[in-house]
């Protein structure tokens, strides 16, 4: 029986490892296998590639793969674009089937296919034409090496894992550069006991980071809430937040605030930065157990019912019309025949 087998392509962008093979850049991009990385110039090593061009112009560069392996390896080698992944915001780049539309479609290997011997290294030129109507600012992306085997672990149901490395690609176009960038979606969750006073209570701060510019940021967080009167209940700067948050790209975040206020009413504010660039905003909470939540409304719905009874019991009777007055005849006395002349 055949073994059903999925098909995960983990891409590690972002690996930076310091290898004791001295052949190989310790600025490459690293999986312990193979490694990619930009032919260094005789000036100075280059860590990514740190390309700027105008709409309609081409460039030319080399990307060196080296196999760290005493086997020969195999790569299909191909540009792709890059994003900031939904769980954390890392530096991540488009497969092989996915659609391009940055530097994942303009540029071209000049070979789509290697074999690097064992312990050896092979050099590919590659052409990124930059389209007439591109839109400036930045199109991060990478050259991907990868490896189009798949390896299976035991069991009798396993994954099967493809592996690629990447040397990223940090591509300016010229023209206008807009830094922006938008707090949304800003929501409190509170975590808190039934009976105030008998553990300690706490909240979740969740948000969206957007970049709606066009160039990368490196953007910095600050949390900020406060309670009744204005008074300050909490000012820190936020940790965890993508230092590359590219263009176009939205991250959802979570901020934790330990020893949150059990009974409190006030705002939480978010303010993002970025150099040439600040945005901020904010949520109202009400902080209230759910036990004096609870005594509130049984209190509140008792005050009703007891109000109504005492309106009714109060109630003025209908006042009755009275009756129209009947207007009388006048009485007029008869005159008898003796009295007449």
């Amino acid at each position: 029986m055949r073994k059903p087998y999925a098909l995960l392509l983990s891409l590690l962008p972002a690996l930076l490892a310091f290898s004791a093979w001295v052949a190989t850049p310790s600025y490459a991009a690293d999986n312990g296998s193979w490694s990619v990385y930009p032919v260094s110039s005789r000036i100075a090593a280059r860590p990514y590639f740190y390309l700027s061009a105008d709409p309609g112009q081409t460039l030319r560069d080399k990307v060196t793969v080296a196999n760290k392996t005493s086997g020969p390896l195999t790569f299909r080698l191909y540009a792709a674009d890059a994003y900031n992944t939904a769980r954390d915001g890392g530096f991540a780049v488009r497969t092989l089937k996915e659609k391009q539309h940055g530097v994942g479609a303009w540029a071209r290997p000049a070979r789509s296919r290697i074999t690097v011997p064992a312990h050896g290294r092979v050099t590919v030129p590659f052409t990124l034409h930059v389209p007439e109507r591109a839109e400036p600012g930045d199109h991060p992306g990478a050259l991907v090496a990868l490896d189009e085997r798949i390896e299976t672990g035991p069991g009798s149901v396993s994954v099967g894992v493809q592996r690629a490395v990447a040397a990223r690609v940090y591509l300016r176009i010229g023209g206008p550069t807009v830094p922006a960038l938008a707090v949304e979606k800003v929501r409190l969750t509170r975590h808190q006991p039934l009976i105030p006073g008998t553990g300690a209570s706490a909240a979740t701060v969740s948000y969206t980071l957007h970049n709606t510019g066009n160039v990368t940021l490196n953007p910095k967080v600050r949390l900020r809430a406060e309670g009744l009167f204005g008074r300050t209940l909490l000012s820190r700067d936020l940790t965890g937040i993508p230092s590359e948050l590219l263009p176009g790209q939205r991250v959802r975040l979570t901020a934790p605030w330990h020893g949150a206020p059990q009974l409190d009413w006030g705002d939480v504010t978010l303010t993002a930065s970025a150099p040439g660039t600040r945005e901020s905003a904010s949520v109202s909470f009400l902080a209230l157990p759910w036990l004096v939540a609870v005594l509130v409304a049984a209190a509140s719905a008792a005050a009703v019912v007891t109000v109504r009874v005492r309106r009714a019991r109060v109630r003025p009777s209908v006042p009755v019309r009275p009756s129209p007055r009947v207007r009388t005849t006048p009485f007029r006395p008869r005159s008898s025949r003796s009295a007449r002349p």
